[in-house]
């Protein structure tokens, strides 16, 4: 069972997130989430258990509990939604379109010329 682990203190590491579930049974992996850019802990991460109802066990009595002065969230992690994401990259906001400098202005100002 893949177990969501939140509301973690941003200085636990892997290891120690593996220790506190493996005194319910066999932990598979134990993945903390880290942002790519600043190189430091979200806060949350992954946890995967061989058995479900050793899971279950772990899911009910560490949820709510005190780990390392903050209060845990922990449950089923649900499978990832698509969100109608794009293939891509997609999204974002403005700029782009079909438009084009005009550089042939005499004035030095920028003329956008729609391409359709």
């Amino acid at each position: 069972m893949n177990i969501y682990v939140g509301s973690l203190s941003y200085n636990v590491d892997e290891a120690e997130l593996r220790d506190i579930f493996e005194e319910y049974g066999e932990v598979t992996s134990a993945k903390i989430i880290i942002d790519k850019y600043s190189g430091k802990s979200k806060g949350f991460g992954f946890v995967e258990m061989a058995d479900d109802t050793e899971a279950n066990q772990a899911i009910e009595e560490l949820n709510g509990h005190d780990f390392k002065g903050r209060t845990i969230v922990v449950n089923k992690s649900e499978e990832r939604k698509d969100n109608n994401r794009r293939p891509g990259g997609g999204g974002g906001s403005g700029g782009g379109g079909n438009f084009r400098k005009d550089n042939n202005n005499s004035r030095g100002r920028n003329n956008f010329r729609s391409n359709y």
